[in-house]
């Protein structure tokens, strides 16, 4: 019998990670009951599996990295890590996945399902963690802050791209001059120079600009 560690939705929300799936696809009527949280299972080896939740142990461990999970089936989906395994292909694209979440997220990139709907201004979104860095915008929450300077960003992703101004970094290099980068947006702009795009477009005079910046600053000769 496996003991009580931490809060049941903690143990609960580990688990959903590892597995792929709600703790509700676990839940079944049956003769074995979880004596914390009364779920019933079919099966005991079920329940002794469930039960490990509580515990916080993880029996199941990787022979490549030696990461432990609670559940065998974790455990499988893991070493896809190692075998490059990905047994989850999209019927349009043929594009392979290792998770089966995985693929059904990328397949509404076809279908244009959107199941994440923001409450406040219901604009909707193809994946959660979408929703979740949305409605930062709303909320005004930026839990992502710079350790040099204090600066706050919503997005993980602003705060790695902000922090090349305190390293110097510059990641993203032109193919064709070599010119390096801190920002990948600068480099696309810069990029421009060589191909010649010119996307931005004058609604007056339809002349064309490589930055939407340059841009803005001819439209004011028509506004004045």
């Amino acid at each position: 019998m496996c003991f009580y560690q931490g809060t049941l939705r903690e143990q609960l929300h580990i688990h959903s990670d590892e597995c792929g799936y709600s703790c509700d696809v676990h839940r079944s009527e049956g003769p074995y009951s979880c004596e914390l949280c009364n779920t019933a299972f079919s099966q005991q080896s079920a329940l002794i599996t469930h039960e490990c939740l509580h515990s916080g142990e993880r029996p199941y461990k990787c022979d490549v990295c030696n990461k432990a999970f609670s559940h065998k089936r974790s455990l499988i989906i893991h070493q896809r890590v190692h075998s490059g395994e990905r047994p989850y292909v999209c019927d349009v694209c043929n594009r392979a996945f290792s998770h089966q979440g995985n693929l059904t997220t990328h397949q509404r990139i076809h279908t244009s399902e959107r199941p994440y709907k923001c409450d406040v201004c219901n604009k909707a979104f193809s994946q959660q963690n979408h929703l979740t860095t949305h409605q930062r915008t709303h909320s005004g929450k930026r839990p992502y802050t710079c350790d040099v300077c204090k600066k706050a960003f919503s997005h993980q992703g602003n705060l790695i791209t902000h922090q090349h101004i305190h390293t110097g970094e510059r990641p993203y290099t032109c193919d064709v001059c070599n010119k390096a980068f801190s920002q990948q947006s600068n480099l696309i702009t810069h990029q421009r120079i060589h191909t010649g795009e010119r996307p931005y477009t004058c609604d007056v005079c339809n002349k064309a600009f490589s930055n939407k910046s340059i841009l803005k600053k001819h439209q004011r000769i028509h506004s004045g």
